[in-house]
């Protein structure tokens, strides 16, 4: 009988999963980390324990991965599953470091004896319990938190941490790769060796977290720091008071911005926010977190910077991070978040409270820099909201450049590791807060948060659908910084305490890019993409054979030229759509004679617009390529080409968009509408195969309150070629509320005043404002009457009087 079958062995098996409870990361390794399940593999375990490989044993059972305790059996070879780098610690003396040395060679001398050979070495590292300990250590934390505990300590572990273990995969490695590459002889047995050894201890540290401070401690070293005492004694002779009295200011503000991180709470909101979750979603969706794991992993300083829906944003991202392997981040929460109990509660999961306006206190800008700065100093990863308040309209808002320009500040003053901006997109089915912002929208005052608003969204709690959590391509500020601006570290080293005339464009450009990255990595659940095809239609409502088929339409575009390569778009056909549509009670299913209709209740019809444009920008150039052609029907190339390049610009500037290849891309969504029988193709020339054809129609109608704003815009511009930005913006709202009155606009973002804004700066980027020059002149009348020709004619002859009427008073 072998040891694993012995009676006493099992028994301990038994005892140990009655305590264990493990979560696996990456949850699905054979996806997550492509694993070959045709090639043998083997496991690298750090160190030799009998309890960690029972933990592995039941996480493979799960799996459908290889036991750990069979042996690897492959034409005669038979050699352990396991290749652990260190023996477990003996009662007494020290461990023997070359005892699994003989793994690595046994496995090594077999590819060289077998060509065709090739075993994957996959990394598994175990966790029992997360606490990162603290900069002073505790007794709890020498007890139970060592990572080379001896056998009482892990048995200790296991009683008391049993039910917070982590089991997480890594990518494998070839063996046949490093014995073709590097050779079989024992030098790269021992460098292997070492490299798992690095490994282990980097995954460590990803999954723990730097060491906490004592908060006290933080306040004193950074109230010591240069750029502080400078601070406070100019706060003292501005203010005319005494440095003491200044220091006590600089204190208090600390006092009031600082998180105080407790992991007890982390352990304790984890089961709260495992039964939120549970209770509020059928699944969250994750896509990306592997390239994140990685960039901790290299030893990045990450700051996450997702869109804002939702007070849920904060709570599910940190639950995510901490599922995923890592550590929450700290949160740069608004300070109206600060109320009791919410907020102390906050501040113990990494929130750390920043005003909506600093209002030039200069006191409290340096303090606040100070401390930002620490935790990049000290490793800790930061999130912050750069739209600096939830979407009221489901679209990305302007971003606020402030924390954006602070964390580059940092990498100024000399953070030495990259510093990697992390864009992720939050998306919902159900977003809790949404009928109280077209409340807000519509003139209402914004409730103040407080401890009531927590009770009432409780009672609320229902079946939300789904979540996601994408996340979006990544941003290295040194990177970014190499990009844009030549030579910025001499420039810096020249005047350290000069502001860069360079700072504030490359600041803002950033911005952009930011957004621009969030939105590349978009969701598409049912609930936006039935949405936007019921909000297309006349009366909110379709008979539900058409809406499966337009779905299947929207889902062979988006899957078959995909955005970009980090969002994502949700499984099923259009009929699973649908009925997945209905059971969250998002729509409405009336039934006569002739058949089933759904459709969008009256009552919510402007809160589902909230959805829509959540996904917009995905479909706007599809939409854009049917509006054509169900108002041309005929066109070449060329003439389609010069629409999408005159629009393509305050598109993106308005939806955050980013094509890389515009041509390819157009021309791919062209070939998915002709494969549908949409379009056809003659030599040069494109055309709608019906002139009158219901998807196409239904297509072009998402572009139709686009073309609406642009009309308004150019056919202003033809009027008054010298117009001022400002004149603009206020007269295309003017004329964007009588549009809307009379035709029955009701998106609020048609209405949006910050919206008018940003086109307006793109047009003046574009030189379209405060120009007469005769070549854009012309410009704008040829876009003008592009829009003009892609309305409907009573829309259109609206837009015309009206602006014909302004114009001769």
């Amino acid at each position: 009988m072998s040891k694993k079958d012995s009676i006493w062995f099992k028994s301990l098996r038994w005892i140990q999963n009655k305590l264990v409870h493990t979560i696996v990361v990456p949850q699905d390794p054979f996806s997550d980390l492509n694993l070959d399940p045709a090639k043998p593999l083997v496991y690298v375990l750090k160190t030799e324990s009998l309890s960690d490989v029972a933990a592995l044993y039941e996480v493979t059972k799960k799996l459908g991965l290889p036991s750990p305790y069979d042996e690897l059996q492959v034409d005669g070879l038979r050699t352990p599953r396991i290749v652990c780098i260190e023996s477990a610690k003996p009662v007494r003396g020290e461990r023997d470091a070359n005892l699994f040395l003989s793994g690595f060679m046994e496995l090594l001398h077999a590819h060289q004896q077998k060509p065709d050979l090739d075993v994957q070495l996959v990394p598994v590292s175990l966790y029992w319990g997360r606490t990162p300990g603290k900069e002073d250590d505790t007794m709890k934390a020498a007890v139970l938190e060592r990572e080379n505990p001896s056998r009482i300590r892990k048995a200790l572990m296991i009683l008391f941490l049993g039910r917070h273990n982590f089991v997480q995969f890594s990518n494998a490695v070839s063996l046949r790769y490093m014995a073709d590459e590097h050779g079989t002889d024992k030098k790269i047995a021992q460098k292997l060796a070492r490299v798992a050894r690095v490994h282990f201890n980097r995954q460590r540290k990803v999954m723990t977290g730097p060491e906490l401070p004592n908060r006290q401690a933080l306040f004193d070293s950074l109230l010591h720091s240069q750029n502080l005492k400078k601070a406070i004694a100019e706060e003292a002779a501005n203010k005319n008071i005494s440095e003491k009295e200044a220091r006590e200011k600089a204190v208090a503000y600390l006092d009031e911005i600082a998180a105080d991180y407790s992991n007890s709470l982390i352990r304790i909101a984890e089961r709260f926010l495992t039964w939120l979750w549970n209770k509020l979603y059928k699944g969250i969706n994750i896509k990306g977190a592997e390239q994140v794991r990685q960039l901790h992993h290299d030893g990045h300083e990450i700051v996450y910077v997702p869109c804002h829906r939702s007070h849920m944003d904060y709570l599910l991202l940190s639950y995510i991070l901490y599922f995923e392997g890592m550590v929450p981040p700290h949160i740069a929460a608004g300070i109206n978040l600060n109320f009791w109990p919410a907020g102390p509660m906050f501040r113990r999961g990494g929130a750390f409270f920043i005003r909506r306006s600093f209002n030039g206190n200069k006191l409290y800008t340096a303090v606040f820099r100070e401390y930002l700065d620490q935790l990049f100093t000290k490793g800790y990863s930061v999130e912050y909201f750069t739209e600096g308040g939830r979407s009221r309209t489901g679209r990305l808002l302007t971003p606020k450049t402030g924390m954006l320009a602070m964390t580059m500040n940092s990498v100024l003053r000399g953070v030495e590791r990259p510093v990697t901006l992390v864009p992720v997109y939050l998306g919902y089915d159900h977003v809790m807060e949404v009928a109280t912002y077209h409340k807000e929208l519509s003139g209402k005052k914004k409730k103040k948060e407080s401890v009531w608003q927590i009770f009432g969204a409780i009672r609320k709690l229902g079946n939300f659908g789904q979540g996601y959590v994408n996340f979006g391509k990544p941003i290295t500020l040194h990177n970014f910084l190499n990009g844009r601006v030549e030579n910025w570290r001499d420039d810096v080293k020249a005047d350290p305490d000069q502001k860069p005339t360079w700072l504030t464009p490359t600041v803002n450009a950033l911005a952009n890019q930011v957004m621009t990255n969030i939105n590349g990595a978009a969701a598409v659940s049912s609930v936006t993409l039935i949405s936007m095809a019921l909000l297309a239609t006349e009366q909110n409502a379709m008979e539900r054979t058409q809406l499966e088929k337009q779905l299947d339409l929207y889902l062979k575009l988006l899957k078959e030229v995909p955005y970009t390569q980090y969002s994502s778009v949700t499984e099923g056909d259009g009929k699973a759509l649908v009925q997945e549509g209905l059971e969250l009670k998002k729509f409405v299913l009336e039934t006569d004679p002739l058949g089933d209709i759904v459709a969008i209740d009256d009552a919510i019809s402007i809160t589902m617009t909230y959805y829509r444009n959540n996904i917009i920008h995905l479909m706007i150039l599809p939409s854009l390529i049917a509006c054509c052609f169900t108002h041309y029907r005929k066109m070449t190339r060329d003439q389609l080409g010069q629409i999408i390049s005159d629009f393509y610009p305050l598109l993106q500037a308005e939806l955050f968009m980013q094509v890389d290849d515009l041509t390819s891309y157009v021309e791919q969504l062209i070939a998915v509408l002709v494969e549908q029988g949409l379009l056809e193709q003659q030599d040069d020339k494109i055309f709608a195969v019906e002139r009158n054809n219901q998807a196409l129609i239904l297509l072009a109608e998402t572009v139709n309150e686009t073309m609406q704003r642009y009309s308004i815009i150019f056919n202003l511009l033809a009027a008054h070629p010298g117009m001022e930005r400002s004149d603009l913006e206020k007269e295309s709202h003017l004329l964007a509320q009588r549009l809307g009155a009379l035709h029955g606009i009701t998106a609020p973002e048609f209405y949006d005043k910050k919206l008018y804004a940003t086109l307006s700066i793109k047009l003046k980027e574009l030189g379209y404002l405060c120009d007469t020059d005769l070549d854009n002149t012309e410009h704008v009348k040829r876009i003008r009457n592009h829009t003009n020709a892609l309305l409907r004619p009573a829309v259109k002859k609206t837009i015309v009087d009206s602006v014909a009427t302004e114009h001769t008073t």
